[in-house]
């Protein structure tokens, strides 16, 4: 129900944008979040978006480097990295669940998981 999409190999210093297509149903009043794994580290969020309203929310890591956004047609969300760093490498992978702003930066909160991505920042 979610298709994350868009990651690859990057030099440091670039951009990438990922994006979670929302298909067999939608999430209206869920929030839609971006969470990433590298090796050998835990989970940790990254960035999420009300559905409805669009409120964002972001990890102090990428702030001012990172930008959420959504489409309501496509129901798709993307996420834009600029300014990536070697320590953004990971695995990028998006949920959706019905969280409350204290709940929103915790991947248990999230009931729907896409598939992950790759991201690879080279220096």
């Amino acid at each position: 129900q979610l298709q994350a999409s868009g990651g690859g190999l990057v030099q440091a210093g670039g951009s990438l944008r990922l994006s979670c297509a929302a298909s067999g149903r939608t999430f209206p009043r869920y929030t839609l979040g971006w969470f990433r794994q590298a090796p050998g580290k835990e989970r940790e969020f990254v960035a999420a978006i009300r559905w409805s309203g669009g409120t964002t929310y972001y990890a102090d890591s990428v702030k001012g480097r990172f930008t959420i956004s959504r489409d309501n047609a496509k129901n798709t969300v993307f996420l834009q990295m600029n300014s990536l760093k070697l320590e953004d490498t990971a695995v990028y992978s998006c949920a959706a669940g019905d969280t409350i702003v204290s709940s929103t930066y915790y991947a248990r909160s999230y009931d729907y998981w896409g598939q992950g991505t790759q991201v690879t920042v080279s220096s």
